[in-house]
């Protein structure tokens, strides 16, 4: 008798769950037929991925999480659509945050600092790389996936799938974030004004060569003068050779830390990062996990000469060729001022903003045909005459969903889940296409993005290509990121307030720089919380011993404005096209 009530009380429990799942995998086929289209998986695969999700959420139905990033249009697009999906499949409710940049970055260290739980999961630039590695605060995806989390980790996952895993990968070969959107910084133009006969031959008569895609940084100079200063005015409209932005804020020090200085060529050669001078100029010699110095001094490169050259630049553009409005710009501002249609060209604009400047006509966007085409065109960012064939071409931005120890096993399980649903496969394609930051080689490689590829200016033959590669986030050089991002802006503003000149601003921020890692130094050595792997810094020697020596830092050019070199871009294309697989 008894046996047979355990059972009738089983069947009863198999039905109420079995109804309660075929409500879940209701909302499933609802979001993959109207939402999560298209996609690399057929429609069966998707709703596998979805019934998974599903049964891995039971434990956590009805639990409420927090999660944080800065904002684009991807991730307004997670934080307005996908946590609605999200909770409707799984039962667990998503509070998505999106704030600006810093303020992301200050609730990740104040997070560490205090060890208390402020956010469940974040979305966060894998620039911390070094410090998270160091820190090991965070928790290792690696060990995570096949450990504690393995039971809510996505079988299908696929993380060699992501463009951005080795930017996500520490020095000891482990996974410390999985990328959620990435995006470059590269060079765009306004193809239809480099297009005309006429300024063509302007440009041919006043400086000897073709107008065309800029290779090196003179020619991105002579382009930006042309404009400005020969053509001036476009149908009635005042335009202006170059873009870029000033404002006080921290976005000038990332404007900076986001590869401008090795865009000049100050750090060394190697991939993913100089070797042993990196981006930012922090010199950490190979095969070790410390580094020793960001003055020339001690064997740095952040105020060397190619690095005061790059500052120059920047400044000097900024004053003479770019609209007088774009000195009081932040990052926010600036890039999406190009769609006003007064612009020929930025050095460093990024492909986060396509979806603003494909957006149509009718929503003020002066940079697209009647037909949606675009008017511009991106392409490889130009190199400073301190660059050598080797180094990094610039910078790629790979928001990554980051775990914190601090976070309580359930609530971290609960979002991880919701961190792989949004790169999901199932959902992954779809949420490309309407951000334009994409992460994963088969999303990129889709039909879809061969067929909507015209329109969308370069950005799929770049990232079908292996120059992809060239274009990486900062690297392990970097010890505490929060710590040492903070203190460029501040410098670099003085350069542009005309309170000091280049060398003495970068004089300035190397001496702080040091001074900041020498404090990590001695925490380290007494408490080892950078796990043996903080700063070490070198002893001070004669600028001139340094500069004497192979590679970076280097010293000072005779001829820091080489001619100019561009190329076609239709060749560049071509090249792209034909390397893609």
């Amino acid at each position: 008798m008894r046996q047979c009530l355990m059972m009738a009380v089983a069947a009863s429990a198999l039905i109420v769950s079995a109804q309660s799942a075929f409500a879940d995998l209701a909302a499933a086929e609802k979001w993959v037929t109207e939402e999560f289209q298209p996609s690399t998986l057929t429609k069966e695969e998707q709703m596998a991925e979805m019934e998974w999700f599903i049964n891995a959420a039971k434990p956590f139905v009805g639990m409420e999480i927090a999660v944080l990033s800065e904002g684009i249009p991807t991730h307004d697009y997670e934080s307005k659509v996908l946590t609605k999906a999200f909770e409707e499949i799984t039962g667990i409710k998503v509070i998505h945050q999106i704030l600006g940049e810093g303020e992301v970055i200050q609730a990740v260290q104040t997070q560490m600092q205090t060890n208390r739980n402020l956010y469940d999961a974040y979305i966060n630039d894998s620039d911390l790389i070094g410090t998270h590695s160091r820190l090991q605060l965070a928790v290792n995806l690696t060990d995570w996936m096949a450990g504690e989390g393995a039971d809510v980790t996505l079988p299908t996952l696929d993380v060699d799938d992501f463009m951005g895993k080795s930017f996500t990968t520490g020095p000891d070969g482990k996974l410390w974030q999985l990328p959620d959107q990435q995006f470059a910084n590269l060079y765009w133009f306004r193809k239809d004004w480099f297009d005309r006969p006429d300024f063509q031959e302007q440009f041919r008569d006043i400086y000897g060569y073709d107008l065309g895609v800029p290779v090196n940084w003179s020619a991105y100079e002579d382009i930006a003068e042309f404009f400005t200063e020969t053509v001036q005015e476009i149908d009635g409209v005042r335009i202006y050779g170059h873009m870029d932005y000033g404002k006080r804020a921290p976005d000038l020090g990332w404007r900076m830390t986001d590869a401008w200085l090795s865009m000049a060529g100050a750090g060394s050669k190697g991939l993913p990062n100089g070797v042993p001078v990196d981006e930012w100029g922090i010199r950490m010699e190979a095969g070790t996990c410390n580094p020793v110095g960001a003055s020339v001094t001690r064997g740095g490169a952040v105020n060397g000469p190619a690095a005061v050259y790059a500052i120059r630049k920047w400044d000097e553009w900024l004053r003479k060729y770019a609209p007088p409005e774009a000195a009081s710009y932040d990052f926010y501002q600036s890039l999406p001022a190009l769609s006003q249609g007064n612009v020929a060209q930025q050095i460093f604009w990024y492909t986060a903003f396509t979806a603003k400047m494909v957006a149509p006509r009718s929503e003020g966007n002066n940079t697209v045909d009647e037909d949606g085409f675009p008017l511009w065109r991106m392409a490889p960012s130009p190199h400073g005459p301190y660059w050598e064939e080797g180094q990094k071409l610039g910078y790629q931005d790979a928001g990554s969903w980051t775990l914190m120890k601090s976070t309580p096993v359930d609530r971290r399980k609960a979002a991880w889940l919701y961190a792989q649903f949004v790169v999901s496969k199932t959902v992954s394609l779809k949420k490309t296409h309407v951000g334009l930051t994409p992460i994963r080689d088969s999303d990129i490689r889709d039909a879809s993005f061969t067929e909507r590829a015209p329109k969308l200016g370069g950005l799929v033959e770049f990232y079908r290509s292996p120059d992809r590669v060239l274009w990486t986030p900062t690297g392990i050089n970097v010890p505490d990121y929060p710590k040492l991002s903070q203190i460029w802006w501040q410098q670099i503003g003085d350069v542009n307030s005309g309170t000091f000149t280049p060398q003495e601003a970068m004089d300035r921020l190397a001496e702080e720089m040091d001074l900041t890692m020498s404090r990590m130094q001695a925490v380290d050595e007494a408490a080892n919380i950078y796990n043996g792997c903080g700063p070490r810094l070198n002893e001070e020697k004669d600028a001139s011993f340094w500069l004497d020596q192979p590679g970076s830092p280097k010293a000072k050019l005779a001829n820091e404005k080489p001619q100019g070199i561009t190329v076609k871009y239709e060749d560049l294309i071509k090249r792209w096209e034909a390397s893609a697989n």
